[in-house]
């Protein structure tokens, strides 16, 4: 890549028609881009599809994989003019209406910081004080992994494809059942993450339902997700004193305090309301107990349409917007430039029943809009996708699966939670479904990636020489066999195969290929937490994994 720059350099500084251009990215690399000034769109096109230099650089970028992101949001629900309206009516929420229920602390940083307390006890938020922690957010937030091949950029319309959740059975697909979930299980599905290339993070998809201590359950589900992944870890804590324990864990883990903060490997999952827009007291002193640990916070708003927050997705979306933005101002009042994720989660009823119903199209949209909004603010954003009403990975939880990740992933959506493994609408966690789900995200990160379109894609010089001079088909051409590994995406469990190759292959079954390679992942597993470390922490604390 380096070796390029300067030919492009060269290429565009003699290019007809720009009259400003430089390299631009952050240091010590200062030129991974160049922003450039051109007089016509015309000089820019003939510039980017003529100039030999140009051309050989681009076809380089896509053959040597320079780039390991490339995502651009191409897919909007909302039109410019919903925007719009969905902001004007989050802030008259705010600026109206309020939240209730913040704890003394909250209330007294909030009310210095310009939110107006009311007779009433509810904090009204005037539009100059949104303003301004909208314009102290912290836009170039990354969540570190232990290992640095695992750090998630959220800038921009990055995607990343995770688990999140907190079910409380394992689908058990050999036995069509559902059973209790348990810290060995969290550890598995840690392990398992860890090794599948198209889940990106892990956020806590289960409880530990066989540790019947809530602080003990705190601390050894942080123990449990890090002692299978080093990708980035999300997790939730039951009440603001049990925080200073994962704490002390993760300071041992990461090799000291000051390392921790350097490189804080694991977030904070907050539900810091209750909707319809009221705090939620306790979440809200946890949130204020990780910020000053110096731990990432997803800000989560999850009401459900219908029920906790409005019927129409579009109102659902301002509820949530308007939730969010009052936890953007909570973490100004704190700490601001704090890294947080814009967490607008809100989901769907079956209005028939009012049971949630994560596969919905419904949900699709909602998330898509969610993420439209992320955009609009120009802020990390996470929402969930992928969740299954379906109780086991069959044809329904497939359909319910890619429908929303597709969406999600080609709205931009920086962090997409709740992506593989999830069903029964949020009861159930399924490791086969998570394996298979690795597949399905290989898929809709391809379609985020998009077509690219250029003088050599469009084709015309080898469609020529193939119909005119050639065989009369490309499946041997230089072109198609250069492409195999960039163009296209392969499944590893799915199957592809004729009828009869599937015969003679004893007709494998998909569930039963992801069990295979569960098992095979979980018996070559090992712990990511050095042994010297492990010896200490399980001397400090009451380990329930063996």
């Amino acid at each position: 890549f380096w070796r390029s720059v300067k030919s492009a350099s060269d290429a565009i500084s003699s290019a007809q028609g720009v009259s400003f251009f430089k390299g631009i990215g952050e240091l010590p690399f200062v030129q991974q881009a160049t922003f450039s000034i051109w007089d016509s769109v015309s000089d820019i096109k003939s510039f980017a599809y003529n100039n030999t230099n140009h051309k050989e650089i681009v076809e380089k970028t896509r053959r040597q994989n320079w780039y390991s992101e490339d995502l651009f949001a191409r897919f909007h629900v909302l039109n410019d003019s919903g925007v719009k309206k969905i902001n004007k009516a989050a802030l008259d929420a705010l600026e109206f209406i309020g939240l209730a229920d913040a704890p003394q602390s909250g209330i007294d940083n909030m009310v210095k910081a310009g939110a107006i307390l009311g007779d009433d006890g509810r904090l009204r938020y005037p539009r100059s004080l949104v303003e301004d922690a909208l314009a102290s957010a912290n836009r170039n937030v990354t969540l570190y992994g232990r290992d640095q091949k695992h750090d998630l950029d959220l800038s921009g319309n990055r995607v990343h494809f995770g688990t999140a959740g907190a079910a409380v059975h394992i689908v058990d697909v050999l036995n069509n059942e559902y059973r209790d979930s348990k810290v060995k299980d969290l550890f598995d599905a840690a392990c398992i993450v860890n090794e599948l290339d198209n889940i990106h993070f892990l956020q806590r998809p289960m409880v530990c339902r066989d540790i019947v201590d809530n602080r003990e359950m705190d601390y050894n589900t942080v123990y449990a997700c890090c002692a299978g992944t080093t990708k980035h870890v999300g997790t939730s804590f039951t009440e603001p004193s049990f925080v200073s324990d994962a704490i002390k864990m993760l300071h041992t883990i990461a090799g000291g305090e000051a390392a921790w903060r350097e490189r804080p490997f694991v977030s904070n999952s907050n539900c810091f309301v209750v909707p319809p827009m009221k705090f939620a007291t306790e979440s809200c002193q946890v949130m204020e107990a990780c910020i000053k640990a110096g731990m990432p916070i997803l800000l989560l708003s999850a009401g459900q349409a219908g029920a906790t927050a409005p019927a129409p997705i579009a109102g659902a979306i301002v509820q949530a917007v308007a939730e969010c933005l009052a936890g953007l101002v909570y973490v100004y009042s704190i700490k601001p430039g704090h890294p947080c994720i814009f967490g607008t989660w809100p989901f769907v009823s079956d209005l028939r029943t009012g049971a949630m119903s994560g596969g919905s199209g419904e949900q699709a949209l909602l998330t898509a809009g969610c993420a439209q909004m992320h955009r609009f603010y120009d802020l990390p954003g996470g929402a969930a996708a992928g969740i299954a009403d379906a109780k086991m990975p069959d044809m329904q939880a497939g359909w319910e699966q890619a429908m929303s990740n597709v969406m999600a992933g080609l709205t931009g959506l920086n962090m997409v939670y709740e992506a593989a493994g999830m069903h029964a609408s949020l009861l159930g966690f399924c490791l086969e479904s998570l394996i298979i789900g690795d597949d399905l995200l290989g898929q809709a990160m391809r379609c985020v990636r998009g077509i690219e379109v250029t003088e050599d894609s469009v084709s015309l010089d080898v469609i020529k020489s193939t119909c005119l001079d050639g065989p009369g088909h490309f499946l041997g051409s230089e072109q198609t066999l250069s492409l195999m590994q960039t163009e296209y995406i392969y499944p590893s469990l799915g199957d592809r195969t004729s009828p009869k190759e599937w015969v003679e292959l004893g007709k494998p079954n998909l569930v039963q290929k992801a069990i295979e390679k569960k098992e095979n992942i979980l018996n070559n597993a090992i712990k990511k937490i050095d042994p010297i470390i492990d010896k200490k922490l399980r001397s400090e604390f009451n380990i329930h994994l063996a």
